[in-house]
């Protein structure tokens, strides 16, 4: 029987690991052997799967990327009504932010060092966003504002909770199963403040 199925495990718990502890915890300065110590394994097991830390970061950056990416694939190429895909796109940031609240202080925090990055959206994407931003704006739906004005009150709105959450946490005094439930329910706040009906 081969080692192999045993090796993709222990790989896979490794980066599994650690992006509980980034994602989850918001511990993004975890050492390698703090990383090993919470799964469990010698630190040299992190060396031997990953070479080092920077290429094991490198590795869960892209995937948050991935995640990202995703979402916003839901407004980039969906044939929905505005509104509708809109929607979709907040549930999704939403329920990421449930599962992993600190993915993206993660990445900024990963660009900010000058580690990673990768762009989300290519240029000509942003432009069919912004036409469909306009002509929703001349149906009324949304209050008139350059574009890109929309998608940073969306942004905001979807993402600075999540990036300050221990503050608002300690200063609105939740705990955290308050503060997730309080998220769960901001898609329709959300969508109320963006669009007029």
């Amino acid at each position: 029987m081969s080692n192999q199925p045993k090796k993709d495990q222990t790989q896979e718990l490794i980066k599994e690991t650690a992006k509980n502890l980034f994602f989850v915890k918001g511990k993004f300065d975890a050492t390698t052997q703090e990383i090993a110590d919470e799964a469990g394994v010698n630190r040299t097991l992190i060396n031997y799967y990953f070479r080092s830390r920077d290429n094991l970061i490198q590795i869960i950056f892209d995937e948050a990327q991935k995640v990202e990416h995703e979402k916003s694939e839901i407004i980039m190429n969906s044939d929905l009504p505005f509104k509708e895909k809109i929607g979709q796109f907040i549930e999704g940031s939403l329920s990421t932010s449930l599962q992993n609240p600190y993915l993206e202080t993660y990445i900024v925090s990963q660009i900010n060092k000058g580690n990673c990055h990768k762009k989300d959206i290519e240029e000509d994407e942003l432009k069919k966003l912004y036409k469909e931003v306009e002509a929703e704006m001349e149906l009324g739906n949304i209050e008139k504002m350059a574009p890109i004005q929309f998608v940073l009150n969306m942004i905001s709105l979807l993402v600075f909770p999540s990036a300050v959450r221990p503050l608002l946490m300690e200063n609105l005094m939740i705990d955290e199963v308050e503060f997730d439930r309080i998220i769960s329910e901001r898609k329709d706040i959300i969508l109320n403040m963006l669009f007029k009906n």
